[in-house]
């Protein structure tokens, strides 16, 4: 889910550009779309920049931005940080095992299958009205391995073998919330569990003010993972305004200088917080557990104006 929109970024990222995958699709003559979907009202929307682009939103908030015409483009400040880890999970080029938690419009699922061919994905979406949607409206290029379950994100999550996954990507939002049972130190076991040896572990979360869920997601990610890095725009890091929040995590060491160069130089500059500043973030804050856990904090009214 964006919680601040994209940024004003027109440029296609990433290695291979993909021309329109033939396999047809909304265009933009047929003008907006609304339905209800098993989450709320969804709604897509065309874009002014791409003509070949659309916004999904469900109940006006911003979740995913997809171009037909280029799936390697993510319109989005924090898709494009989480395409910095599918970037350097591997060398580039290499296929990928990715479980995506949380679906919306499969806007990552198709960066990876764009940019790594012959990757094999899962995707986890609850919402089996919303992939209906998406699939008949926006739909995948045929060659692409992408399998969606229409299921809770935990429960596929559960279901996964061990040590199968190069990367697991939560992006789970009831609403403009991550649910509980998807923040919790039982969940993040579950993450780790599936991964392969090398694999990573990202979350994209959101939360404003003192950041409390975003401190406690890091002492909840500490607790599992000895490799723990957060990537974030420095007005959302002092406070200043609600926004996303991205964490990665792994068993072995992260990429720090590489994460850093790609964060500074997009057009909406991020800061990759590791180490002693992250531990410092952290301080004093719980890990979240099956039995103390609470969704994201809702977000302030007019954020997504």
């Amino acid at each position: 889910m964006a919680v601040m929109g994209r940024s004003s970024s027109r440029a296609a990222r990433g290695g291979e550009t993909a021309a329109a995958t033939g396999a047809g699709g909304r265009t933009h003559a047929q003008g907006p779309l609304s339905r209800p979907v098993g989450s709320g009202l969804a709604e897509l929307r065309p874009d002014r920049d791409r003509p070949a682009a659309w916004s999904l939103l469900i109940d006006g908030a911003p979740q995913s931005l997809v171009d037909l015409a280029d799936p390697t483009h993510l319109g989005f400040e924090y898709q494009r940080r989480l395409g910095h880890l599918i970037d350097l999970v591997a060398p580039p080029g290499r296929p990928l095992t990715v479980l995506h938690l949380g679906g919306g419009a499969l806007t990552l699922a198709r960066y990876a299958a764009a940019t790594r061919p012959r990757s094999r994905q899962q995707v986890a979406e609850i919402d089996t009205a919303l992939t209906e949607l998406v699939r008949a409206e926006l739909p995948l290029d045929r060659s692409w391995q992408i399998k969606v379950r229409g299921g809770d994100a935990r429960s596929v999550l559960e279901r996964t073998p061990e040590g199968t996954v190069d990367l697991v990507i939560t992006d789970v939002f009831s609403g403009a919330r991550t649910p509980a049972h998807c923040t919790t130190v039982e969940f993040t076991t579950l993450a780790a569990r599936a991964l392969a040896p090398g694999g990573w572990y990202a979350a994209n979360i959101a939360d404003g003010g003192a950041l409390p869920f975003a401190r406690s997601q890091v002492a909840t990610l500490g607790a599992v993972f000895p490799e723990l890095c957060l990537i974030a725009d420095p007005a959302v890091l002092r406070g200043k305004r609600f926004g996303n929040l991205v964490l990665a995590a792994a068993h072995t060491p992260l990429p720090i200088a590489d994460l850093t160069r790609r964060a500074a130089s997009d057009p909406a500059h991020a800061r990759v917080e590791h180490g002693r500043a992250l531990t410092d973030f952290a301080a004093g804050a719980a890990p979240a557990t099956d039995a103390t856990a609470a969704p994201s904090p809702e977000p302030p009214p007019g954020v997504f104006r």
